[in-house]
């Protein structure tokens, strides 16, 4: 080690993401706390973390893929015209959570999806839900970051007036975090400022 290199402080990532499975570090890495305005990936996470409620992300996260197989790569239009038998081939799939609220919530999430494209997408709902810009947070500790907030509740209530279901203001800032619209990432996480910067180049859809 050069002598210099003694006073520069080990960034280190956020230390929910771990250090011992690559892919809940992958998932932080290159995932987390980045802006999009996506469709189909904003839906995917949407439900995701409803079927989170009441687990760790990283159990969802592995069966991430079982979960876009069983949903049909969780294309609202197909899954909308789920029938009871579809409900059962859910039930029956060990690679998913199978519980069956949360799996009725997530058809009626697609049917209040396909309500809500007829006036606008998902995506400028939500950010503009959100404020119309990403909200850059600045947590030196885990204890700084909060469960929910004012904005996370005003969107469970906007999405549970469209229909939506399982999106309540626990589950919608765990999701505003995860899709940029709010960088909850430790300042000494070298992902901070690579969000921050991101967050400030999004422009919001408007329609």
């Amino acid at each position: 080690m050069k002598p210099h290199e003694r006073d520069v402080p080990k960034l280190e990532r956020c230390p929910w993401a771990g250090i011992d499975d690559p892919l809940y570090a992958g998932y932080h890495d290159e995932e987390w706390g980045v802006p999009h305005a996506d469709e189909r990936r904003l839906f995917e996470k949407l439900l995701l973390e409803g079927f989170q409620a009441g687990l760790s992300w990283i159990t969802i996260l592995r069966k991430r893929e079982a979960f876009r197989r069983a949903f049909h790569d969780f294309d609202p239009e197909r899954m909308a015209r789920y029938t009871e038998r579809d409900v059962a081939r859910l039930m029956a799939d060990p690679g998913i959570v199978r519980n069956r609220l949360k799996v009725l919530a997530a058809i009626d999430n697609a049917k209040a999806y396909l309500a809500l494209a007829e006036k606008q997408t998902l995506a400028s709902f939500l950010w503009r839900h959100a404020g119309g810009k990403p909200i850059i947070n600045a947590p030196v500790k885990f204890g700084d970051v909060p469960a929910s907030t004012d904005v996370s509740l005003g969107i469970s209530k906007a999405l549970k007036k469209q229909g939506f279901r399982f999106v309540g203001p626990t589950t919608v800032y765990a999701f505003m975090q995860s899709t940029g619209m709010v960088n909850d990432h430790m300042v000494g996480c070298p992902r901070h400022k690579v969000c921050a910067k991101l967050q400030r180049a999004f422009v919001p859809p408007k329609n």
